[in-house]
């Protein structure tokens, strides 16, 4: 999810942590615990900083490590630790509890949109991501904030709270339903599909697809129970024995969009200074393009004394700005 939905997330739990009898009779324990929820439902994206790196350490490690089991742990541990040194009177018990609950609450909630997380991490390193909320969900959202002003204006939390996630949890039911509703009708409509890449908007019965069948690939939108494809591509393997792809597979930014993106397809094109190897990845479409690209440009005049010039990965809108961010082309002697 994004930040602010992990936010309010957080303050949802101290709300519902009332109702712990020892949390709701001890002050300074309610605070401890409030400092905890909201520190643990915001710890695990602590990676987010990579970014200030570069787009590769991001893409490859975001919600990675930091997302994985012994993370979680780690996090669990650690944050009520860390508040109880300032506050050694409460009860440590219930503040771990509750800030645990947290922590586990933020990586269970990211493994449901289209991006996921590798939350099963060290027993697997693949990308888990349900594709069935989206990462800002305005209904999820509206509701917290509600909760949030009900509670300051004197409602009692935790019932309150309660309530408000026991709807949370049918939407994610109903979520689930409509998701499943439409790779159905994907089946139905295409043959032989071997992957289904969804991506829920933030319109609620709008969604994005990417189908993969063993010749082509299929991008679209579904609404309102009707598929439209927008886009066709042949499924095409990569050259593995193609020089310039070896080389292309060598660099960070291909390698990190590689580990991450579940359905993409490459494009090779030649320029007079360099040959470019691009991927694409089909889940993002957006505005008739796809923001999420790998490449490098290859200088290939050398025989087989093959250099990458430039590449980058990243989301980015249009040509001039992805053109815009490639570092500029070297001098050839």
């Amino acid at each position: 999810m994004d930040t602010g939905t992990h936010v309010v997330m957080g303050v949802a739990l101290g709300g519902i942590a009332t109702m712990d009898p020892l949390v709701s009779s001890d002050p300074a324990l309610f605070n401890a615990v409030l400092i905890g929820t909201l520190v643990g439902s915001q710890a695990p994206d602590i990676d987010t900083v990579l970014k200030l790196k570069n787009n590769a350490v991001y893409i490859r490690h975001h919600r990675g490590i930091t997302h994985s089991i012994p993370a979680v742990i780690l996090w669990g541990i650690s944050i009520p630790s860390i508040i109880y040194l300032f506050t050694p009177e409460v009860n440590f018990l219930h503040l771990w509890l509750w800030t645990f609950l947290a922590v586990i609450l933020h990586v269970f909630v990211d493994i449901f949109n289209a991006y996921g997380t590798q939350a099963y991490r060290p027993i697997t390193n693949r990308w888990v991501a349900y594709g069935f909320i989206n990462t800002f969900d305005p209904y999820i959202f509206t509701l917290h904030l509600a909760g949030i002003v009900a509670w300051n204006l004197g409602a009692s939390p935790g019932l309150m709270w309660l309530i408000i996630y026991f709807v949370i949890a049918l939407y994610y039911v109903k979520r689930y339903f409509d998701k499943r509703e439409l790779v159905r009708l994907i089946h139905e409509n295409f043959d032989h599909v071997t992957q289904i890449a969804t991506s829920p908007t933030i319109q609620q019965n709008v969604w994005r697809i990417a189908i993969t069948t063993p010749t082509h690939y299929f991008v679209g939108r579904a609404e309102n129970g009707h598929l439209t494809i927008l886009d066709e591509f042949p499924n095409k393997e990569i050259d593995y024995e193609d020089p310039v792809v070896k080389k292309a597979l060598t660099d960070h930014n291909i390698k990190a969009f590689l580990s991450f993106s579940p359905v993409y397809r490459y494009e090779i094109s030649y320029h007079d200074e360099y040959t470019e190897v691009r991927f694409i990845d089909l889940r993002y479409r957006a505005r008739g393009r796809y923001p999420f690209v790998a490449l490098a440009q290859i200088d290939d005049e050398h025989g087989e004394q093959l250099k990458i010039l430039n590449s980058y990965t990243g989301w980015v809108f249009t040509e001039e700005k992805l053109q815009n961010k490639l570092s500029p082309m070297e001098t050839k002697p």
